[in-house]
């Protein structure tokens, strides 16, 4: 065979052994805390229908999906993109009956046409939680709260929280700060990319101020507070105050009210997750609705490849291994499995225990150290 047909696609790589023991020891952690706070998961299928993952959430892209024609249906299918927007279809659908606020959480692969400048994975583990039917201050207090307990769980340090409000813009344009409908994406674009000269140009000179209302948590509140005159986003300072308040010093917490990046379905609350050592966020969360039914949700998705940079490759302990012999004891060995020992049995005689990672030899029924 060619050498080259060995090589993998632009975007996707093998998890070697040592790499995928990180992996998964951190998604048990996550999967152990979100069911601890009462999280159920479901797992949906990497394939749908193009139009139905693209029909349940504001500002899902297509065109960054893998698409291709189901030879049964004649219909488009897509690999999904976000499982956030599959979870949406089961709260409408299989669970529509189910008692609300309902929690599901979910562990899977999700997979982009084309990587971006900053992530040039094209396959990535996303896991996450989401409380339908609630967009409150308390349903954003738990998806924080979540969140940072999943991290934490999985051997994150150094955390930090950033806080945004996706539809800032939208809000004062209605009466507070009025911007014609067909300037506003501009206007949005141009917060983001935090360009005063291209935003006052896009017709927002009235939104300059929003530039410096950034940075640490306490002080940037307090001048969105200064410029918010007309009360247009009182209730919104209110419920960032109040999830601030509950994490307390817990985190680090930054204010960015105009931050729009990965927010492209969220609305009135966002939240970004950071951690020391780690280049890109390690997730996203906040309020949105699912189309369709137009119940309000809140919830969090946590990206596994930033999470590792934080872990390191040596954070994976060496697990206690026991060499079993040719025509060792079975039963002992069994019992030494039940009690969390890693068990490595010969099937030749010239299998070396050293060689093959073992810490032990069973002798006798016991374990003895190498």
């Amino acid at each position: 065979m060619n050498q080259l047909d060995d090589l993998l696609p632009i975007g996707l790589e093998d998890a070697l052994p040592g790499r995928s023991a990180i992996i998964t020891r951190a998604m048990r952690e996550i999967l152990r805390v979100m069911d601890s706070h009462g999280y159920d998961r479901v797992r949906p299928p990497l394939i749908e229908f193009e139009r139905s993952l693209a029909g349940r959430m504001e500002g899902v892209a297509t065109r960054r999906m893998v698409r291709f024609t189901d030879p049964e249906s004649l219909r488009t299918l897509a690999l999904r993109a976000d499982m956030t927007v599959q979870v949406g279809r089961i709260a409408a659908t299989g669970l529509a009956d189910a008692p609300r606020p309902l929690r599901l959480c979910y562990a899977g692969d999700v997979a982009l046409l084309r990587a971006d400048q900053l992530d040039p994975a094209r396959q990535r583990l996303q896991l996450g939680a989401e409380l339908i039917g609630s967009d409150n201050v308390s349903a954003a207090i738990e998806a924080v709260t979540v969140a940072l307990d999943a991290l934490e769980a999985a051997g994150v340090t150094g955390l930090s929280v950033d806080f945004t409000l996706p539809d800032l813009v939208d809000t004062l344009a209605d009466k507070a700060l009025p911007l014609d409908a067909d300037k506003r994406e501009a206007v949005r674009r141009e917060l983001d990319m935090k360009d005063a000269g291209a935003l006052k140009a896009a017709g927002g000179a009235d939104y300059l101020p929003l530039l410096y209302a950034t940075g640490p948590f306490d002080e940037a509140i307090e001048k969105l507070a200064a410029l918010d005159a007309g009360g247009a986003l009182a209730t919104r300072i209110s419920g960032l105050r109040n999830v601030a308040d509950t994490l307390g010093s817990r985190v680090r917490l930054t204010l960015d009210p105009s931050e729009r990046h990965g927010f492209e379905y969220q609305s009135w609350f966002g939240f970004t997750l950071h951690a020391k050592g780690a280049r890109a966020a390690l997730g996203r969360g906040g309020t949105y609705a699912i189309k369709g039914s137009e119940e309000a949700a809140t919830g969090f998705s946590l990206y596994m490849e930033p999470l590792l940079e934080t872990l390191g490759t040596g954070s994976e302990k060496s697990r206690e291994t026991v060499f079993l012999p040719l025509e060792h004891d079975r039963d002992a060995a069994a019992r030494l499995r039940s009690e969390g020992w890693r068990t490595v049995a010969a099937i030749d005689e010239e299998d070396d225990a050293v060689r093959l990672g073992c810490s032990h030899i069973l002798k006798d029924g016991t374990p003895i150290g190498l």
